[in-house]
């Protein structure tokens, strides 16, 4: 079975990665790839690991009907033209954050209010390693935020495993790439003035701290810090449960949550260079890492947890979640395991 696929905004980075993955899925075919700005420009032009692609960009007031459309839009986008997305495709797969909260409130709180409210009862949350059962046959797919991704595999074991029950105190730091700025970021993204850098950029109040919340039942205190590296989000947690835990419970935990999971690998202070997750090692893969140690005097868990921001924080997560939507195989189209060694990612 081959499935019709369009990516609506298909210039940037993340809608790049979505072609690079759709192009080598064995169940997809690309119809279309728009954009305002490289209107019947070469796909290759704009990302030059698709040269051999045969499509050009086309404009995304001209929708062509295919049975899943992708949008890899800026937030605030999808919500005004969900319906036209619809009236082209059976299933919509959105990359920008417009559906992934519950309700208008929420929306109201965090960001800049909803246009489209009562779409939000029909969305899945797109990460199926928290919401595998909802998936199959869902039309409305909303990818997490690549922050909140980390954070949330990252800490999701110590729920299951009722070590944590929303209630302990979780401080969590992220470092992040700048890819995750989007190709339009401003003058803070550029090369002299990111190199080098570690840059709180959102030292409180991050939206992806309403993911979260909803999704795990906690509040976290929340830190983002811009880094120099391209890709990659690596999120450290510091958790302290009400009462003692050990490494073997957490290894308990952790493989209780995540065995049976193709794209999560537990990494906790082995032998070797990579003793913990890092992005480096998961460059350009829908793999994400998790690890932890325990800290007793201080009866405290640090948790780690590593991604490729554009992979398993968007365009990965976005095409493993339609797989499960579409009945198809749940790696397929993701297999791709990585480089070592790799440059800076």
């Amino acid at each position: 079975m081959t499935l019709s696929a369009s990516v609506v905004g298909g210039s940037g980075f993340t809608g790049g990665e979505l072609l690079r993955l759709l192009a080598g899925h064995p169940d997809f075919e690309i119809a279309q790839a728009t954009s305002r700005e490289y209107d019947r420009k070469t796909v290759g032009s704009v990302h030059p690991n698709l040269r051999d692609l045969d499509l050009r960009f086309s404009s995304p007031e001209d929708l062509e009907s295919v049975d899943v459309l992708f949008a890899a839009t800026p937030h605030g986008v999808s919500m005004r033209h969900v319906d036209a997305f619809f009236d082209a495709a059976d299933a919509v797969v959105d990359l920008s954050a417009d559906f992934r909260l519950s309700t208008e409130e929420q929306y109201d709180e965090w960001y800049d209010g909803h246009a489209c409210p009562e779409y939000l009862e029909k969305a899945e949350y797109a990460l199926p390693e928290l919401n595998r059962e909802n998936l199959p046959g869902a039309e409305l797919i909303a990818a997490g935020g690549c922050n909140a991704t980390a954070t949330i595999l990252g800490l999701k074991p110590l729920f299951d495993a009722e070590i944590l029950d929303g209630d302990e105190r979780v401080v969590v730091d992220v470092k992040v790439g700048s890819s995750e700025g989007g190709a339009s970021a401003g003058k803070a993204s550029s090369h002299a003035e990111r190199s080098g850098i570690v840059r709180p950029y959102a030292p409180t109040s991050h939206r992806h701290e309403a993911e979260i919340e909803e999704y795990l039942g906690l509040s976290v205190s929340f830190t983002v810090h811009a880094v120099d590296m391209i890709r990659g989000a690596s999120a450290t947690c510091h958790v302290f449960p009400d009462g003692p835990v050990t490494k073997g419970d957490l290894w308990g935990a952790y493989r209780e949550s995540y065995e049976a999971e193709p794209f999560v690998r537990t990494v906790s202070g082995g032998g070797g260079v990579y003793r913990y997750p890092e992005p480096k090692v998961v460059a350009g893969t829908n793999y994400a890492e998790v690890g932890f140690e325990v800290d007793p005097p201080n009866r405290r868990l640090v948790v780690f947890s590593a991604i490729d921001n554009m992979m398993k924080g968007s365009a990965g997560q976005a095409v493993h979640a339609a797989n499960l939507a579409l009945g198809l195989e749940e790696t397929a189209g993701l297999e791709f395991g990585g480089l070592h060694p790799v440059g800076a990612p």
